[in-house]
């Protein structure tokens, strides 16, 4: 009993604590887009914030240069540094898969946010781009991502000053129990799939082990009436 007890209050304080959560770093090379998929339970809450900064060509992030989470900035040759350029801006698209449906096509700056909540269960393409109209150029992006799935999210911090410490925590606990049981409803429509199709192929197997056995049956009838029509044009039988 005490071993259960201490478990369940192992498994409260982890999901108090941990908040599923995606951060992350990539390159893009002049309008190229970069896609993530990912698979995402019915009503499932997901918001991205995003930063990036510029450098002229892949060797030149060895060089000196400030990360500003405000602005976008690119490396000017006159001035030997990086200097901010506010044409510069994020293309972000949100699609299902794979029916195409596209749930997000905006533009934003070069820091900022974008929030969407999953209509239906299965998995979503996010795709980010430079606003970039050069297709040959060798301006290097580095674009940070950070994602937060779930109920329990960033934006739940400006609320805090209205909720006293435990009921915040009664709070989040709530929502992460939430995004479990979406979990869960969502890989049993998932086992319910796999079953279905199970079920099929193995009614397709059994179909065709019985179509090959009629075929099987006829070949050797047929067979053995060739053979004795063929001894009794001999004379054999």
């Amino acid at each position: 009993m005490r071993i259960q007890f201490s478990l369940c209050a192992l498994f409260l304080i982890v999901s108090l604590v941990i908040k599923p959560g995606l951060g992350l770093y990539f390159y893009l090379e002049g309008s190229e887009q970069k896609c993530f998929i990912d698979e995402l339970p019915r009503d499932t809450l997901v918001v991205g914030e995003y930063t990036e900064f510029y450098t002229p060509y892949p060797g030149a992030e060895s060089r000196n240069y400030w990360r500003c989470t405000y602005k976008a900035e690119e490396w000017s040759e006159t001035q030997q540094q990086f200097v901010e350029n506010p044409q510069l801006g994020i293309q972000i698209t949100v699609e299902e898969l794979p029916q195409g449906h596209r749930i997000i096509n905006q533009k934003g700056p070069s820091r900022g946010r974008f929030t969407f909540t999953a209509a239906e269960s299965g998995e979503h393409a996010i795709c980010l781009s430079t606003n970039s109209t050069t297709w040959f150029s060798n301006t290097q992006t580095k674009l940070h991502l950070d994602m937060v799935i779930g109920e329990t999210t960033s934006e739940e911090e400006n609320d805090k000053e209205h909720f006293s410490d435990l009921a915040q925590r009664v709070r989040e606990l709530n929502n992460r129990v939430a995004d479990i049981r979406r979990e869960q409803s969502y890989q049993r429509e998932r086992e319910a799939e796999f079953r279905d199709q199970s079920e099929i192929t193995n009614s397709r197997v059994v179909y065709w082990t019985i179509a090959q056995m009629i075929v099987l049956g006829i070949t050797c009838l047929w067979q053995m009436r060739h053979l004795k029509n063929f001894f009794e044009a001999k004379k054999l039988v």
